[in-house]
């Protein structure tokens, strides 16, 4: 089976009694973590290019299976919207390669500025990007989920984040080789900070693996991520998914 599923972070204090030990300390949160999941989405280095000697703790705290999937940063994706980023990208990318195996794939997160017009800047970013990674676009702006998107994502094997959130309609275009999913949520319902589950989305889960079960059948690599947003606590959606997958592939 080539599900991976994880979480959107992992370094959060109030996943502690639920998910984490008590007496476990941050440093540590890693480590345990990657013994439960396969996979996680790092968010941290949207906010800035990360630091070597992360990089090399976060590969030697996890096992030689484990796959990282890291957002680009914003001043490449918001402040520059793709252009004029070529050092950013380039530094950016030496610091990912040094989790060496361990990327899973790289994701652009597209601001809802970010319009139909910028499609042709889009096509020129991917077009630079080294083929050694995979590559994942989110769209925040729905008059982007047009055939000259598709178009462009398809020509460079780059997936097309399907997203569930409320702001988003359903996609279903597969662009790539692999799939990539994000269960966001929906903020102004979900604290998402008291350490258990607030929104009961079990059938939800349910509807999803339904959704991804041909594709794993078909050998097709699916990335998948849950937000601390989606039901209040993601550790449990990740095991929810991950045990209706395991029946239905049985």
């Amino acid at each position: 089976m080539t599900l991976h599923a994880g979480t959107m972070g992992w370094s959060y204090e109030f996943w502690k009694g639920n998910f984490y030990p008590e007496i476990l300390s941050s440093k540590d949160f890693l480590g345990y973590y990657a013994k439960q999941f396969d996979t996680v989405e790092v968010n941290s280095t949207f906010y800035g290019i990360p630091r070597k000697h992360n990089m090399l703790d976060w590969r030697d705290q996890t096992p030689e299976d484990f796959a990282f999937s890291l957002k680009f940063p914003q001043i490449v994706t918001h402040f520059k919207m793709l252009k004029d980023c070529k050092k950013e990208v380039e530094v950016f990318l030496e610091r990912v390669n040094l989790l060496k195996d361990k990327i899973g794939v790289l994701l652009l997160q597209l601001p809802y500025t970010f319009g139909v017009e910028h499609i042709p800047l889009l096509y020129t970013f991917l077009q630079s990007l080294p083929k050694t990674s995979r590559y994942a676009v989110e769209v925040r702006n729905r008059k982007l989920l047009n055939n000259n998107l598709y178009s462009v994502l398809k020509d460079n094997n780059v997936a097309l984040v399907w997203v569930d959130s409320p702001f988003m309609p359903e996609i279903n275009k597969v662009t790539s080789n692999f799939i990539y999913i994000r269960w966001e949520g929906d903020r102004s319902s979900v604290n998402g900070t008291l350490g258990k589950k607030e929104i009961d989305r079990a059938q939800k889960i349910k509807n999803w693996a339904e959704k991804i079960e041909p594709f794993l059948r078909n050998e097709t690599e699916v990335f998948g991520y849950f937000s601390k947003y989606y039901s209040g606590y993601p550790p449990s959606d990740v095991k929810n998914l991950m045990n209706i997958i395991h029946r239905k592939m049985q």
